[in-house]
């Protein structure tokens, strides 16, 4: 097996289920000491248990809070190489009936954490030479869905600041990259479906490749981008949705489909 992160440290918000915890995992097996950060402490632990990491119970809308994990991590492994920021919130709802705290709350655990992870990894990447970090964005933030406002607009400023944010961090040796994650059969995603009888088969049949997709197949398409095998690959982002973003949704001009 690969051990591309021999020796290094992986930082990953929103790791107790589903991508997160994915990731984790698959950081591990390729020999990386992976800090799990989670507001769910006996999911979080568990997974740092399965990963031999560390577990730190942090809701990463706390800035402070986030950045003092960030900074303990560094103190006590000598260095953050990888961070990977996957945790986010989602309220479903109409715009009319949104309220603001739903809405708030949604761009400050999606979006705002983002950043402040951002900016509170950087100074301890710049001190080591650089770094890599991966955010998970979402399909979502590449186009629009009915009853998620707040989640598509803060999973579009995810992508958009990755660009930002690996422009400006480029001379530093820190690569900014961003995954969006299509159907993923995780547990928000069956929770998402399972408030919609009869969701899931029209789900599936959107995407060509006919299946919901996997937590590992994102984990290991945010694991190439961690990795050296992407030294060269940054400000892009990866769609990993089975085909669901590559068509226009006008119907087939073939017989047949």
């Amino acid at each position: 097996m690969s051990r591309r992160f021999a020796g290094r440290t992986a930082v990953v918000t929103g790791a107790a289920s589903g991508i997160g915890a994915a990731t984790a995992r698959a950081l591990a097996r390729e020999g990386a000491h992976v800090v799990v950060l989670d507001v769910d402490a006996a999911g979080g632990a568990a997974v740092a248990g399965e990963a031999g990491g560390t577990f730190l119970a942090v809701d990463v809308a706390d800035e402070t809070a986030y950045a003092q994990a960030l900074g303990a991590t560094a103190r006590a492994r000598g260095r953050v190489d990888v961070l990977v920021s996957n945790a986010f919130a989602a309220v479903p709802g109409r715009l009319e009936s949104l309220a603001l705290a739903e809405w708030q709350r949604t761009l400050d655990v999606t979006l705002t954490a983002v950043f402040t992870g951002l900016r509170a990894a950087v100074p301890l990447m710049r001190a080591q030479g650089g770094g890599a970090v991966v955010h998970v964005a979402s399909v979502s933030g590449l186009a629009g869905d009915r009853g998620l406002a707040a989640y598509n607009a803060a999973k579009a400023g995810v992508v958009n600041f990755t660009r930002a944010a690996a422009l400006e961090l480029a001379g530093a040796g820190i690569r900014v990259n961003a995954v969006c994650p299509g159907l993923i059969d995780t547990p928000s995603l069956r929770r998402a479906l399972d408030r919609v009888p009869g969701a899931e088969g029209p789900a599936r049949a959107a995407v060509p490749l006919g299946r919901l997709g996997r937590a590992e197949e994102v984990a290991a398409a945010i694991c190439f981008l961690a990795s050296d095998d992407a030294s060269y690959v940054t400000g892009t982002t990866l769609v990993v949705d089975g085909g669901l973003t590559a068509g226009t949704g006008i119907p087939g001009f073939l017989p047949g489909g």
